[in-house]
């Protein structure tokens, strides 16, 4: 072969080498840009994803998450547990004062006091459904608020002290669900609390006292099956009028991070509250104290029922709730949380 034809065989290599390499350059760079392209419209996906508000499903995940947190907790069985044996105790004192055959004092209906709760001890041994009345008007002042006091104030302050609140948030929640997810648990915790009183009444006022139809405070008789009906309306009275404490605690939750002094200061402004209810001197100021129409409850078991202290403590806890919610919230969304 001469040195031309050489010549042209390599220059037609070159030429077919720098072919391929053109072609495979731009089919690399369309797969390149195909890919980019392709990503990008991953990444805006995933964007559009992000930037959702949260769905129905997940904001019922996220309170299904706190009721298992909050129940779970020692410290929330403990205070059930001493909610519970609060009506145990008071069936047992009962059992033994009269288990000569002879009755506690007040007259019929639940003795005197105007119905108030306590009286209706004087029932107890007559009929063992009394004993849920009494079991709920013996924890109402103290025992069941102190426990929501103690369930509200943990809710954010708890969170923050241990450093999982600013986790929680950067989940899709976003400030006022979270807030409102606190206090639906919260509120959820003092229905628990008091249908545990009243079961637990129940059930010892079943085992050590007999049962039939209720004398009303009025002096009316209703079959038991209705006394059983009133008295679940009671429960969830008693449930209503803790919805105050429970936004005030959540309010004093909000203001600091750590949860022991949340809960202390919220058991100690219930504690101020019932000494300041009791002083006469402030009696223009009673009705504005969230515990003034608690034993308003026991109005439900007149015949006719007299509504009107009733209403006027669902009016006042619904005021408290919207006062010290709205505080919450706005303290809640305008922190700088780091913790």
């Amino acid at each position: 072969m001469s040195r031309v034809e050489e010549q042209g065989d390599t220059a037609s290599g070159v030429a077919a080498a720098s072919g391929v390499a053109a072609a495979s350059g731009v089919a690399a760079a369309s797969g390149v840009a195909t890919a980019s392209h392709a990503g990008a419209g991953a990444g805006a996906g995933a964007g559009a994803g992000a930037g959702r508000a949260p769905s129905l499903v997940w904001t019922f995940g996220l309170f299904r998450s706190e009721l298992v947190t909050t129940f779970r907790r020692w410290r929330t069985l403990a205070l059930l547990a001493v909610l519970a044996a609060v009506p145990i105790l008071v069936g047992i004192a009962v059992k033994i004062e009269t288990g000569d055959g002879s009755s506690m004092g007040g007259g019929p209906g639940g003795g005197g006091g105007g119905g108030e709760g306590p009286a209706f001890i004087a029932q107890i041994t007559n009929n063992g459904l009394f004993l849920v009345f009494t079991a709920l008007a013996a924890t109402l002042p103290f025992f069941l608020p102190m426990a929501v006091g103690v369930v509200a104030g943990d809710a954010i302050a708890g969170e923050a002290g241990g450093g999982t609140l600013r986790y929680l948030l950067v989940a899709p929640a976003g400030r006022t669900r979270l807030l409102l997810t606190k206090y639906a648990t919260v509120m959820t915790f003092c229905l628990v609390a008091t249908l545990v009183v009243a079961a637990s009444a129940l059930a010892v006022g079943a085992l050590l006292f007999p049962l039939g139809e209720v004398t009303t405070i009025s002096g009316t008789r209703i079959s038991f099956g209705e006394g059983l009906f009133r008295a679940l309306l009671i429960a969830l009275a008693v449930a209503a009028s803790l919805i105050g404490i429970a936004a005030l605690g959540l309010f004093v939750s909000t203001l600091t991070n750590s949860g022991i002094a949340a809960m202390a200061t919220t058991v100690g402004l219930l504690i101020t509250v019932q000494i300041l209810d009791q002083i006469p001197q402030l009696d223009a100021l009673h009705p504005y104290f969230f515990s003034h129409y608690w034993l308003s409850f026991a109005d439900l078991m007149r015949e006719p029922v007299y509504w009107d202290e009733l209403q006027r403590n669902l009016g006042l806890q619904a005021l408290y709730a919207a006062v010290f919610g709205s505080a919450a919230w706005a303290r809640f969304t305008s922190r700088d949380i780091t913790t």
